[in-house]
């Protein structure tokens, strides 16, 4: 709440930025800014929280509902940019309407069909609207603080994210299993309607901006310190959500005390710890976070591949894996606005969208190790995640110049 509190207090800083009268309720608005990343995040992951259950139900394999999170990411990571110039001119609480409404629609028609086609293409819906959904609102979040708080404004709108992984999906898995997987889909496009509403009602409104040379993707990708960012945004998703889109067969493997649900809660407390002290600290030490995060997610799979299922030490491992995985988004979404002033929504846009790619990467990696490599099972998955984390330690180590400070161009 202090954080919170800190923004709603801020009332010269919002005025300068914001003419919507809606500085008291500022609290208000970010924590629904929120409820919109928490949707977004849910609608990806959720087939990785019940792939057993939609494998039968639809009756297919494994990898092809881990392919389900891949076509979602991937068509994020194709639309972003260009969409993102596209309606970089659109009203944001406009925009934000039409995207959660695509939301809505995408989650429950999955959660009715027994089509995989429909199915893949309802999933390629939701992936555009994210697409568009998380640099969007981070630059609009942005818009609404000064550029001393801009970090922790990113942070609080993300935290959506955090909450989705560590909340969300165990609470959407518990229905999935307990109640039926179409459930758990109807309910999240329900729930997706109604922040809609809210949205509609509460969010203030900010114009869009025009789109030119010095604000174009071109103009970004430009910039050295954008690249760093979005190498160290390509390891570090590849090392989490290759292992994470199956994270139920590697409970399974290693035969983990408690079952899926107990490790989703476990990791989410984890992420729940960290994205709360991300807050205090990432306007003032982004490089030590990046690099502590980093160094807690290669622990983790050095914990699984040394001590597998061991009672104890699985369980620490997946509190560890949280608190790393917890600020992930914020981190470099917060790095890459840090590098430019103007072009933030399309800064934020081109990460996103690298972002998202990573994760298409992520899972055909791991699917590939699936298939071809059935002798070291989930555990390939686990030694992939190994070579990626080491080498975004290295990259982030070295670049104090441009995570240290702000390097605005």
């Amino acid at each position: 709440m202090a954080i919170f509190s800190e923004i709603t207090h801020s009332k010269d800083g919002l005025a300068k930025t914001n003419s919507t009268g809606q500085n008291p309720l500022s609290w208000f608005i970010f924590g629904l800014m929120a409820s919109v990343t928490f949707i977004g995040i849910l609608s990806e992951l959720m087939p990785s929280g019940i792939l057993p259950q939609m494998t039968a139900g639809l009756g297919i394999e494994q990898t092809q509902v881990g392919f389900l999170v891949g076509i979602y990411a991937l068509a994020s990571a194709i639309f972003a940019i260009p969409l993102i110039s596209m309606t970089l001119w659109v009203n944001r609480k406009i925009l934000l309407m039409a995207l959660l409404t695509g939301f809505a629609v995408s989650n429950i028609v999955v959660g009715l069909t027994s089509s995989y086609s429909l199915i893949v293409v309802m999933r390629i819906l939701g992936g555009i609207c994210a697409g568009i959904m998380w640099p969007m609102i981070a630059a609009y979040g942005t818009a609404l603080v000064p550029e001393n708080m801009q970090g922790k404004a990113i942070t609080i709108i993300m935290a959506g994210n955090t909450f989705g992984v560590s909340l969300g999906l165990p609470i959407m898995t518990f229905i999935g299993t307990q109640v039926g997987w179409r459930t758990s889909f109807i309910v999240l496009g329900v729930l997706g309607g109604v922040i809609a509403l809210l949205a509609m009602k509460f969010l203030p409104s900010v114009k869009g901006e025009k789109l030119t040379q010095s604000n174009s993707p071109i103009a970004v990708l430009k910039i050295p310190g954008v690249w760093i960012v979005l190498a160290l945004t390509f390891l570090a998703v590849v090392a989490h959500y290759s292992t994470y889109t199956y994270i139920t067969l590697l409970v399974e493997t290693i035969e983990f005390v408690g079952g899926i649900s107990l490790a989703l809660l476990i990791f989410g407390i984890g992420s729940v710890i960290s994205v709360i002290l991300s807050a205090k600290i990432i306007d003032t030490h982004l490089r030590g976070l990046i690099v502590s995060m980093l160094a807690c997610g290669a622990m983790t799979m050095l914990l699984f591949v040394f001590f597998g299922g061991t009672n104890g030490f699985a369980h620490f491992a997946f509190l560890l894996w949280g608190l790393a995985f917890g600020p992930l988004v914020t981190m470099f979404q917060t790095a890459v606005s840090h590098q430019v002033t103007e072009a933030k929504a399309i800064a934020t846009s081109v990460q996103s969208s690298v972002f998202n790619f990573s994760i298409m990467i992520a899972t055909w990696l791991a699917g590939l190790i699936l298939v071809h490599l059935p002798e070291t099972g989930v555990f390939g998955i686990v030694y992939l995640s190994i070579l990626c984390f080491v080498p975004a330690i290295i990259i982030t180590v070295i670049s104090k110049k441009t995570l240290d400070t702000p390097t605005f161009h």
